[in-house]
């Protein structure tokens, strides 16, 4: 994963989406004694090894400042 600061919304998606792949059955990257799937991508977004990227959009405004 990049060395980004996310925002809370972004933690979520990530940390929402590790944690259904591991209630589907994904194998586990860090080894923790968590039993909850949400507790466990916590720890792994904690951990900064998650697999994931965010692409942000970038607005380019065409009007020229007055």
């Amino acid at each position: 994963m990049q060395n980004l600061e996310h925002n809370r919304h972004e933690k979520a998606r990530i940390i929402g989406a590790r944690a259904l792949q591991i209630a589907h059955g994904a194998p586990l990257l860090i080894e923790t004694n968590y039993s909850q799937p949400i507790l466990i991508a916590a720890a792994e977004y904690d951990a900064n090894i998650l697999p994931f990227s965010i692409q942000r959009r970038v607005e380019i405004s065409t009007e020229e400042p007055e």
